[in-house]
This record gives structure tokens, C-alpha cells and sequence, in this order.
């Protein structure tokens, strides 16, 4: 079966592609598809709309996949434990609250995560349960 074949280098890859999308998107330098849109759009409004298309396009696939795969309890979860990993590394001085490019670059790989395990949770399912997920039923 398919879907059951899942390892962890499924997994990396999936959180690799989700990061890319994050940190393409926007991040805290200057090499982000928002600066680089606001900047260049009356010169590149084309290359711009273009770029922005196909961002709009993974975060629809992203997006879209996650809420399937874990719906809103599983999504509210998912954040619920990126938030309580954040208050560990506060509580214990892991990371300073001054540190605002270090706490955002955190966040992004946080909710990089969040779409990993949005990703990859049917497949780990059906490892795990033995049980397939089925979303459409084919009537011919």
C-alpha cells in the first residue's frame, strides 16, 4: 500500500517544502516574496503576479491538506503544543524575548512543522492504525 510506506525522509522532504513555502513567503530578512512584491511591483508586476500564484498555489495544497488530514481539533492541538514549546523556551531563558529575529525564525519553523504533520498525518495513520484514509468514494 501506498500510503503506508511513509518514513522519515517522506517526512523531512514534506517539512523541507513546507519551510520553503513559509520562509519564500515571508521571513525576517529581506529575501521574501512580501518585501520583494512591495518593492517590485510597478516595475515587475507580471514576474510578481506570477511568483505570487504559484506561493498562493502551495499554501492552497498546504492548507488545504492539513485541514483534511487533521481537521480543526487536530490543527488547534497541533498549535497548542507550538505554543507550550515557545513558553518552555521563555520559562527556561532558552531563548531571550528580546531576541525578535531568533523568535520569528522559531515560529516559521513551528508552523513549517504544524504543515509537516498536516502533511504527513494520513500516511502515518494508516502506518500505524492499519486503517487507510478515505476522502472521495468513485461511483461508476
Amino acid at each position: 500500500m501506498a500510503a503506508a510506506s511513509i518514513g522519515l525522509s517522506g517526512i523531512g522532504l514534506r517539512f523541507v517544502f513546507a519551510f520553503a513555502l513559509v520562509a519564500f513567503t515571508w521571513n525576517p530578512t529581506r529575501f521574501n516574496f512580501i518585501d520583494w512584491a512591495l518593492a517590485q511591483w510597478s516595475a515587475m508586476a507580471p514576474l510578481v503576479a506570477f511568483a505570487g500564484l504559484g506561493l498562493l498555489m502551495g499554501w492552497i495544497f498546504f492548507l488545504r491538506t492539513t485541514a483534511s488530514s487533521l481537521g480543526v481539533l487536530g490543527i488547534v492541538l497541533c498549535m497548542a503544543v507550538a505554543g507550550v514549546l515557545f513558553w518552555i523556551l521563555f520559562r527556561y531563558n532558552l531563548v531571550s524575548t528580546d531576541s525578535t529575529t531568533l523568535i520569528t525564525w522559531i515560529a516559521l519553523l513551528m508552523f513549517s512543522a504544524v504543515l509537516t504533520v498536516g502533511m504527513s498525518w494520513a500516511h502515518l495513520r494508516a502506518r500505524w492504525s492499519g486503517q487507510a484514509t478515505v476522502d472521495d468514494v468513485d461511483t461508476h
